[in-house]
């Protein structure tokens, strides 16, 4: 340790003990947290408080030095081997006991068991896990994914497999760049579905996984995606929130718009054409929605949080960040992949690209926007991400919608050029009149088959058109009859 590392404080990963306490459960807890984290220091001979070494007589060092390995060795399952060493600062003699991130997790502390005896950091601090951190310790620790599991409770039939595959293609095909990549796109079936670990085959039979169920919407787990506008920068006081349900690729396009009408849409002269331009690029939006469906804890039964400030979007994803994985080593584009079957399914259909690649780009985006580079908070038992607003002093989004994908297809990384997203929203907006026009009684779901889009999409346009004022519902819920209004 240095001197300016110990005048820093304790840490997420280091800590400071005055004395070698009589009980070594005292700071056996923080080796055995440090084993389930990222690793870390104890620090022996330095006040906590005043960080202020005090050190230990030469005579005595080396029976503490004992001391400690034997208490770590006897009170610590799986087995831990630190590093103890000794080391000099302001002249005077400290421990330094070294705990490297465990691989066979999770560790706990003997005399306590696994179900009282396993703890990890947050926010500096030793704390005992919940269950589901138990839980997720226990997937990393035997190297599995949660999402490949079977999910019990969840029976599926041969229509509910082939609706699954029908609709990941429809995806897929939706979110190509090319019209050459929509042609090279495969049928997906269920041997694909096997290998990726969205159904597991036992005794000739498919199950489901919870992949299946968290990418379908169904099956008793709750996965949702909150979204809210808040006033002033906290959220004591909220504009509107929603929270959005289904399959997942719904849920990311329901946030993707909920953001885009409730940050500020401006203009720009290209040449001589005025391009409309989001103060937040839409791309890097989009990409965190899908980062966040992807790289989160479903053990963990929060949800996706997308928030909307006076000076900021918020996005939060429950769970902390996965074995190996750091804050800095995300930046750089390091992949670790805690949900395999979905990461599959993701790029099957264009959702995700370069593994990896992900947060890179939306910190490139955003900074070629001219907003400060985003910011990152957490990751011991969520991650947050924080992109700051920009001042344009431009009129609201409301009411319109963005074509990007979560792939980058070379757009235009937010400068949306009126005579391309927003004309093709528009002629969307028309067509979908022109099919009323010709059917006025039928249901929102045969208009959703006409278009080729899902029916949550042609039920938040309808409600767009009704709010303006373009679009009448006469008759009754069971019979209605729409009228267009010039």
């Amino acid at each position: 340790m240095t001197i300016e590392e110990i005048l820093a404080g304790e840490s997420k990963n280091v800590e400071f003990k005055e004395n070698l306490p009589e009980k070594s459960i005292k700071y056996m807890k923080s080796v055995v947290a440090f084993a389930n984290g990222t690793g870390g220091k104890i620090i022996f001979g330095i006040a906590d408080k005043t960080r202020e070494a005090v050190g230990f007589d030469k005579e005595d060092v080396f029976r503490k030095m004992d001391a400690i390995a034997n208490a770590v060795s006897d009170s610590c399952e799986p087995a831990i081997i630190p590093d103890i060493t000794l080391q000099t600062v302001d002249g005077k003699t400290v421990i330094v006991v070294e705990v490297s991130e465990g691989r066979q997790r999770p560790y706990y502390i003997k005399a306590l068991g696994r179900d009282g005896g396993v703890y990890v950091r947050v926010a500096g601090t030793t704390r005992l896990a919940d269950e589901y951190m138990i839980k997720e310790l226990l997937f990393e620790g035997s190297n599995r994914y949660y999402d490949q599991a079977l999910c019990t409770g969840l029976n599926v039939t041969d229509e509910d497999i082939d609706a699954l595959c029908k609709a990941m293609k429809e995806q897929a095909v939706r979110n190509a760049c090319t019209e050459e990549q929509k042609a090279s796109i495969k049928d997906v079936g269920r041997q694909q579905l096997r290998s990726w670990g969205i159904l597991l085959e036992r005794d000739g039979k498919d199950y489901p996984s919870n992949a299946f169920a968290i990418l379908t919407g169904n099956g008793g787990l709750h996965v949702a995606t909150q979204c809210g506008v808040f006033k002033g920068t906290t959220k004591a006081v909220f504009v509107d929130r929603r929270e959005y349900t289904g399959p997942l690729w719904e849920q990311i396009d329901e946030a993707f718009q909920f953001v885009l009408r409730n940050i500020h849409l401006g203009a720009t002269i290209v040449g001589i054409y005025r391009q409309d331009v989001y103060e937040i690029p839409p791309d890097a939006i989009r990409e965190l929605i899908i980062n966040a469906m992807v790289h989160r804890s479903y053990l963990d039964h929060g949800t996706i949080q997308v928030a909307v400030y006076d000076n900021r979007l918020e996005i939060t994803s429950p769970g902390k960040l996965p074995m190996g994985q750091t804050m800095e080593r995300m930046k750089e584009g390091y992949s670790k992949i805690r949900n395999e079957a979905l990461a599959h399914a993701f790029a099957y259909m264009n959702l995700i690209e370069h593994w990896g690649s992900g947060i890179p780009r939306i910190i490139d985006k955003v900074k070629a926007s001219g907003l400060r580079e985003p910011e990152f908070i957490g990751g011991e038992v969520d991650l947050r991400i924080n992109i700051y607003r920009g001042q344009i002093d431009t009129n609201n989004a409301n009411g319109v919608e963005n074509g990007t994908n979560g792939v980058d297809c070379g757009g235009n990384d937010g400068i949306n050029g009126a005579e391309v997203p927003l004309n093709k929203e528009q002629t969307r907006i028309e067509k979908l009149l022109q099919i009323i026009e010709k059917n006025p009684s039928a249901t929102q779901a045969y208009y959703a088959e006409e278009m080729g889009i899902s029916k949550r999409t042609v039920s938040r346009m309808f409600a767009s058109l009704q709010e303006k004022g373009r679009l009448v519902q006469n008759g009754t819920k069971r019979k209605s009859n729409w009228e267009i209004i010039r």
